[in-house]
């Protein structure tokens, strides 16, 4: 079996592991992470700590502070192994300054969902609104972009795993998921789509291009969580790069 079949095979696992746990109602409504640059991407190492900062920051700074403390704290213990004051402590804080911001352990959580949520979408934004790129180079800047070091983060990869296994139990994890992964699931296969008219592609259907492209680079996610020693980022890069290149011949 080669890697292409391997990554296909972890990837088709985990899409109907978050069909199962999440209970969504739509396939169209995964989330895909992707890459073509064949160029050789280090995972970062990521400090145990987060650094201390001066007392005086503005409130959203501290927050973003103590959200950075619960995602290395979720990547070490789980959801349900953080506690409050594993954030403060982590964070170099006293426990009165989260409470003081989040009032909840859920509250907490919740935030930490958003954040990480709403930066890989920040980075999405850029590159569809970009006019300087045509759609092919689109695809290849959003797949470079989701194999960079800042979305490949080992405690990012971990909290967005932790939280799609609780998204059945959590109503509130769910909707943020599918939220997030239907604006970017419409976004690509929007993109697909006109790829298909470009390069007359009859038949090629969009929408399950995309399906497939997300249980595949899902999968490549979770394979360089668990064996980071066995698949590196540019061999997942050219796992995908083979993928288009098999839809799209004339454009990659």
């Amino acid at each position: 079996m080669n890697d292409y079949s391997l990554s296909c095979t972890s990837g088709i696992d985990l899409l109907l592991w978050r069909l199962l746990s999440n209970n969504w109602q739509q396939v169209s409504s995964l989330s895909f992470h992707s890459s073509l640059d064949t160029q050789e991407v280090c995972l970062q190492t990521v400090a145990t700590k987060t650094p201390r900062t001066p007392r005086a920051m503005t409130k959203q700074a501290r927050r973003i502070q103590l959200i950075k403390a619960t995602i290395a704290c979720i990547a070490s213990n789980g959801l349900s192994g953080t506690t409050m004051a594993d954030v403060t402590q982590q964070a170099g804080l006293s426990l009165g300054i989260v409470n003081l911001h989040f009032k909840s352990k859920d509250k907490l959580l919740i935030e930490t969902l958003q954040y990480v949520a709403d930066e890989y979408q920040q980075g999405l934004e850029k590159i569809y609104s970009d006019s300087s790129l045509d759609i092919a180079e689109k695809i290849k800047a959003q797949a470079n972009y989701d194999f960079s070091k800042k979305i490949i983060d080992r405690n990012k990869l971990a909290v967005w795993f932790a939280f799609w296994g609780e998204a059945k139990a959590r109503p509130t994890y769910s909707d943020i998921c599918a939220r997030y992964d239907a604006k970017v699931a419409n976004n690509l296969t929007a993109l697909f789509t006109d790829l298909k008219s470009q390069g007359n592609y009859p038949d090629i259907d969009p929408q399950m291009t995309s399906i497939a492209y997300t249980a595949l680079t899902d999968g490549l996610w979770l394979d360089l969580l668990i064996s980071p020693r066995q698949l590196s980022a540019a061999k997942a890069c050219a796992v995908v790069g083979n993928f288009l290149a098999r839809q799209f011949p004339q454009h990659f």
